[in-house]
């Protein structure tokens, strides 16, 4: 889990424990990465550590990324790439996309301080995007 210099994994975390600091391994299955100058960072697969040390989360990803074009993470989701169950403009305009996610909803309902019914009506305002709905409703 971490480099310790031959630390012992075991009293490693249980020191950091003690200095306020919670570790939690994250199953993620992609990453992305959005840049400003549009080669997105795709990691499929990494490994995923979140620490929280008083309040502050940080995340670490280790892996390979491949570079992307446009990975369409944080754009709409006619930009993803096809083939997979990827929704494309029509579809999407049609209302045949799925549902958004219940852990996505209580995630920007927790954050955001509001009812999950609220939470919801922002995601779908803005196509998913967990960020820009928080915001909204920020």
């Amino acid at each position: 889990m971490f480099g310790g210099g031959g630390m012992n994994p075991r009293k490693m975390k249980q020191m950091m424990k003690q200095m306020g600091i919670d570790v939690e391994e994250i199953d993620a299955e992609r990453v992305v990465i959005e840049t400003a100058d549009g080669d997105d960072l795709v990691f499929d697969g990494a490994d995923v550590t979140k620490m929280d040390a008083q309040g502050q989360e940080t995340y670490q990803i280790v892996g390979s990324p491949d570079a992307v074009a446009d990975a369409g993470a944080g754009g709409s989701p006619s930009a993803v790439e096809g083939g997979d169950g990827s929704v494309d403009a029509t579809e999407r305009d049609a209302g045949v996309t799925d549902a958004i996610p219940d852990e996505d909803v209580a995630l920007v309902a927790e954050r955001a301080g509001v009812p999950q019914s609220a939470a919801r009506e922002a995601l779908e305002n803005v196509d998913g995007d967990l960020a820009a709905a928080i915001a909204e409703l920020e």
